[in-house]
Order: structure tokens, then C-alpha cells, then sequence
């Protein structure tokens, strides 16, 4: 693999202003690469990368992927879709539009352009998994029609349409599998699991915990999960997709448990029912990550809790107390 630094592209990042997309723009912009953050700003923040557009070779454009889009670039790295059950759930419809003809736009754009595409594919084609842990050869098991299926089935379509391009039209695809990523920049209010523990916890409320918190999640740092699409993105020939996460599984009841330690505050917890198709079990199996591309995550979820906890305390002080973890369609996603 040539890394990227020895080779300076043009690079689109669709979603680029939101919590992964603008960490991903900071680390291709500090290889030097001239990136596109291309956003609609639904659930992406223009604060997110406000301290990038005074850099010369960074540019955002407010812009919906559903809508076709002719730029030369050279890379394109398809993060665009809400990816939180309450943002995703909004608008079902536009959800399932995002990731079916906001693909077909970008590998269409891929085609014309000869860019090589990675999609920010999911764990969630999964679905509620009879197989643990989960191996890319794992075919999922998941509720087509249920009220979390125009997320998971549009990433299914997603990585169809990647895969019948790469084959019918020889683009230069890329999968991404991505499980639970934490960091700081995530929305306060999104219903995440990370987020919703450490908001509340340093507002001194009780930890929501959903179903019985023995459901278990894998949770990746930012920065080690950038370094893995970046990875992906400069490896050769690799289309078939690839499981992107942390292998390191925690209950929901340790999640809470490492939250409260971090803010430094009592673990003072209250139950309630388990959303509908909310997955038992989640953890990946990296060992293809691993082998293709040298890559497993470094930092263990007690270091990473660290700058997240910070960043949340300081919008918390920004915002003075005025948002709250949402209880509508709480997801441990």
C-alpha cells in the first residue's frame, strides 16, 4: 500500500461536515490533499469544519446526494446518510433516497470520472445476528420491513449497486463495514448510546439504559477508524467488503460503567423497554481489516471516552445546560 502522503489527489468526501466525515476531511486535508466536503447540512454542522475553509485546498458545498453532481476528483468517499435511528427515522423516504440514488449519483460520477469509491457501508446490514461475531461472509438477519430497514436496507442496495459497478462497469470500488464509532463531534442529542451516557451523566441525570443492558456493542475511536478508511481507500484491489471496527465487546451496563468513571460522577441507572429490531449482540470480526490492511484499532475504549467526555462537557457549557439526550428511538447503535 503507497501512503497517501506520496501521492497528493483530489478527494470528495460526501457527508463531510458531519461527526465522521469532518475527521476524516482534517486528516486528508493534513496529508495535503485538496478535499471537497460536499453536505446538505441535515445532520452535518458547518462548525464541524469551520476551522477548515480558511485552508486553501479545503472547500464545502451545501448539496444533496440525491441530486447529480459533475467535479473532477480523483478519490470519492461516500459518507452521506444520517446514521442515527432518530435522524434516519425523521424522513424513512429520503433515508432510503440518500442511499440508493445518492449511490447511483456518486458511483455514476465515480464512472465518468475514473475515481476509485469507498461507501460507508454499516454493521447494520447484520441485523440482528445469529452468527457472532460477525464475519463479512455473514449474510445478516434482518427485518425488511421494519421501522429501522430504510437505513439497513439502503446500505444493503448500496452495496449491491458498488458491487454490480465494479463488475458491469469496472469502477474501482470500496466497502466499508462500519461498527460503532465514538468521538468527539457527535450530536448531543442523536440518540446514541455514547452520547446519551455522557450527557447525561455529566448533567447528573440517570443513565437511560434500553432492555436489560446485557446487549453487547464494539466501539471504535474516530481517529482509528479514519485510518482504516484511509487504508481501504489506498489498498489495491480489494472490493469485497471489509469489517471496520473495534473487536473489544463491552455490555451496556460496562459501557455505563466506563462513562460514570470517566465524568467522574456515581453510575445511577434507570431501565426502559428495548426498541424494536435493536440488535442483542454486535462485534466485529476484523480479521480480513487485519490481513489486507495491516490494520486493527489501537485506542481502548477508557482513553477514548477521554476527548469525547471533554468535548461533550464543553458544549454542554456552550449550550448551558439547554439539550438533553433524546428519548425518542434511543438506539445502542
Amino acid at each position: 500500500m503507497t501512503p497517501l502522503s506520496h501521492n497528493k489527489l483530489r478527494v470528495l468526501v460526501t457527508g463531510g461536515a458531519g461527526f465522521l466525515g469532518s475527521h476524516l476531511c482534517e486528516r486528508l486535508l493534513a496529508e495535503e490533499n485538496d478535499v471537497i466536503c460536499l453536505d446538505n447540512l441535515f445532520t452535518g454542522r458547518r462548525e464541524n469544519v469551520s476551522h477548515l475553509l480558511d485552508n486553501r485546498r479545503f472547500e464545502l458545498l451545501r448539496h444533496d446526494v440525491i441530486e447529480p453532481i459533475l467535479l473532477e476528483v480523483d478519490q470519492i468517499y461516500n459518507l452521506a446518510c444520517p446514521a442515527s435511528p432518530i435522524h434516519y427515522q425523521y424522513n424513512p423516504v429520503k433515508t432510503v433516497k440518500t442511499s440508493v440514488m445518492g449511490m447511483i449519483n456518486m458511483l455514476g460520477l465515480a464512472k465518468r470520472v475514473r475515481a476509485r469509491i469507498l461507501q460507508a457501508s454499516t454493521s447494520e446490514v447484520y441485523g440482528n445476528p445469529q452468527v457472532h461475531p460477525q464475519p463479512e461472509e455473514y449474510w445478516g438477519n434482518v427485518n425488511t420491513i421494519g421501522i429501522r430497514s430504510c437505513y439497513d436496507e439502503g446500505k444493503r442496495i448500496a452495496e449491491t449497486l458498488m458491487m454490480d459497478y465494479h463488475r458491469q462497469n469496472n469502477v474501482d470500488t470500496r466497502i466499508a463495514r462500519i461498527f460503532n464509532t465514538y468521538g468527539p463531534r457527535m450530536l448531543e442529542n442523536d440518540g446514541r448510546v455514547v452520547s446519551n451516557f455522557i450527557v447525561q451523566a455529566l448533567r447528573g441525570d440517570e443513565i437511560t439504559i434500553y432492555g436489560t443492558g446485557e446487549q453487547t456493542r464494539s466501539f471504535c475511536y474516530v481517529d482509528d477508524l479514519v485510518e482504516a478508511l484511509i487504508r481501504l481507500m489506498n489498498v489495491e484491489g480489494v472490493h469485497d467488503p471489509v469489517n471496520l471496527g473495534n473487536p473489544g465487546e463491552f455490555t451496556i451496563k460496562d459501557l455505563a460503567d466506563e462513562v460514570a468513571h470517566g465524568c467522574g460522577v456515581a453510575v445511577r441507572t434507570r431501565y426502559l423497554p428495548l426498541p424494536e429490531d435493536d440488535p442483542q449482540q454486535r462485534r466485529p470480526d476484523i480479521t480480513r481489516a487485519e490481513k489486507l490492511l495491516g490494520w486493527s484499532p489501537k485506542i481502548p475504549l477508557r482513553e477514548g471516552l477521554k476527548p469525547t467526555i471533554a468535548y461533550f462537557a464543553k458544549q454542554l457549557k456552550v449550550s448551558k445546560g439547554k439539550f438533553a439526550p433524546s428519548d425518542q428511538g434511543f438506539s445502542l447503535k
